[in-house]
């Protein structure tokens, strides 16, 4: 058994030095007890324990059935939000199952396949904007692709109203910034479910062909208990539309970041020796979205291989971005190679709870990169690697900015 710290190690909430942090929780072994702003859990950061343990019935993500604390950390704990929303995300047993089949329909893999020509007619646009700015002009790339690209394409999915994309925007960027108190969080998630009301009247008023609407549908139109309640609406809506686009938005971010820091690997794709397949792989596991996932307990007690024992009722912490460079896991871990033999990865989960939106999310940003990368051939980096800043959370994996000079060939 690895030896434990004497206290639980305190994450940073800026998410200064994510790595160094990664290296230190794995230094203490397969699980170690870490501070999330002020709540205790067990880090998990060996990738076959976690697979483990998201695959074991007796773990559950129901915080007011399995976390005896939380009544108590609901009150004072500025991610509340992250364990406290009523839909799939927190769902247990049954409940998950009942929730996840209400949403699949609408992240089917022919509805993903049609999304394709309006993926690539909004990344088109998103291209001649920046084709249009002045020769040398620095542009962030996060603020004018990243993210413009899956707020629209979440917007369309799910029906949103394009004068009301930014505002959503704003309010899940707070419900990822681990660096705000409890009050401006629970402010910001008072905005936040003002918004996904006025969204359903609006759609109530004049329903459309969109997840929105068939959501609304359900919710209104079930007479058998199978539907959703009203705050299972707002909370599915909620998670629908958040983890639609923060997460996409950073691995487009972390991938063109990845390769002009790595010109060696992307010859290998202008070689077809890899593909765009390949580099989104790669980057989803090392540079994963989301670098821990608050939380998940213990149903009974749960005996780990070197015999530590998280007993009934605590908090789990899914470390996934430790867990993505385990050394045991993969050679030179630390290494970017769109050629890797083996690019197995936990960015989007594991088990029952593996990410619905999987597939949408790997088809935005290999599209956004091919389409940007055969647009502008000399792109590069307008500051130095080391002077891109991380985003202060320490779940959401990307940078404030990504300036860039796009240095377009005149096609």
């Amino acid at each position: 058994m690895a030896s434990q710290p004497s206290t639980p190690i305190v994450l940073d909430p800026t998410g200064t030095d994510p790595h160094r942090e990664h290296e230190l929780l794995r230094s203490h072994g397969a699980a170690v007890r870490v501070d999330i702003l002020g709540v205790t859990a067990w880090s998990i950061t060996d990738p076959a324990l976690l697979k483990n343990l998201l695959k074991n019935p007796d773990v559950s993500k129901d915080a007011r059935a399995h976390w005896p604390s939380y009544q108590e950390s609901v009150q004072t704990w500025p991610l509340a939000l992250w364990v406290s929303v009523q839909n799939m995300f927190t769902a247990y047993g049954d409940d998950h199952r009942r929730l996840r089949r209400l949403v699949t329909p609408a992240l089917s893999a022919r509805r993903i396949a049609d999304l394709t020509g309006v993926i690539e007619a909004i990344v088109t646009a998103l291209l001649d904007d920046l084709d249009a700015l002045p020769a040398g002009q620095v542009v962030d790339l996060r603020e004018h692709l990243a993210f413009p690209l899956p707020i629209a394409v979440i917007g369309h999915l799910m029906g949103v109203p394009a004068d009301q994309r930014a505002g959503f925007r704003a309010v899940v960027d707070g419900v990822f910034d681990t660096t705000l108190s409890t009050e401006e969080q629970r402010a910001n998630t008072g905005r936040l479910y003002t918004a996904l009301d006025s969204l359903i009247a609006a759609k109530r008023a004049e329903p459309g062909d969109d997840m929105t609407s068939l959501l609304i549908a359900a919710r209104d139109d079930d007479g058998d208990g199978r539907g959703l309640s009203d705050a299972e609406l707002l909370d599915t809506l909620l998670l629908m539309i958040s983890a639609g686009y923060e997460t996409t938005a950073n691995v487009i971010d972390q991938a063109i970041t990845l390769l002009l820091t790595h010109p060696d690997q992307l010859s290998h794709l202008h070689a077809g020796n890899a593909s765009w397949s390949d580099v989104v792989e790669e980057t989803l596991r090392l540079e994963p979205a989301v670098k821990h996932l608050p939380l998940r307990y213990a149903v009974n007690d749960i005996t780990l291989p070197d015999g530590q024992i998280i007993t009934r009722g605590e908090a789990i912490l899914a470390s996934y971005a430790a867990a993505n460079r385990h050394p045991d896991w993969h050679d030179n871990p630390d290494n970017f190679d769109v050629r890797r033999p083996s690019q197995g990865h936990l960015a989007f989960g594991h088990g029952v709870h593996f990410c619905l939106g999987a597939p949408l999310a790997r088809l935005e940003i290999a599209v956004s990169l091919r389409m940007l990368l055969a647009r502008f051939p000399q792109l590069g980096l307008a500051v130095s690697a080391d002077q891109l800043k991380p985003l202060g959370s320490l779940i959401s994996n990307g940078h404030e900015q990504l300036p860039v000079r796009l240095s377009a060939a005149t096609a």
